[in-house]
């Protein structure tokens, strides 16, 4: 994050949180989003800096978060995201196949995001540009 959260700089990406997250649970093939007390993730920090926060959702296909992800309600907010993160230097989105009814963990995710940071894309961590099919055992 640019700020901290509570700060005004953070105010209009808190402001959006609840109507963007209620666009998501709406959206076609959204299965499941990680949420704490106040419904969305902001209170998780897995790494050592505090202004990293976690979005971490379950989608039916890749197709169907890259329709979410670019859709005409999440587009605008996600224009103004240079207003409240600083431009990364490594990836900080991380795609992942998951068998149905998985619910992975804040701490599976930064594995895999290590894990793409680490050894670039592969089956096991990709991103939108690298995707890879899932796998054929895949219930």
């Amino acid at each position: 994050m640019a700020a901290p959260l509570g700060t005004p700089t953070m105010a209009g990406f808190e402001d959006g949180l609840d109507a963007i997250n209620a666009v998501a649970d709406a959206s076609d093939g959204f299965v499941w989003r990680l949420e704490d007390d106040d419904g969305h993730a902001t209170s998780y920090r897995p790494y050592d800096d505090d202004r990293v926060i976690v979005n971490l959702s379950v989608w039916a296909s890749v197709d169907a978060l890259r329709g979410f992800t670019y859709g005409a309600d999440h587009t605008p907010f996600l224009r103004r995201r240079r207003e409240w993160f600083e431009a990364p230097d490594e990836a900080i989105m991380v795609l992942w196949w998951v068998p149905a009814g998985h619910r992975p963990s804040v701490e599976e995710a930064v594995e895999r995001l290590d894990r793409l940071r680490r050894d670039g894309p592969t089956p096991e961590a990709f991103g939108f540009r690298d995707r890879f099919d899932p796998p054929v055992d895949r219930p």
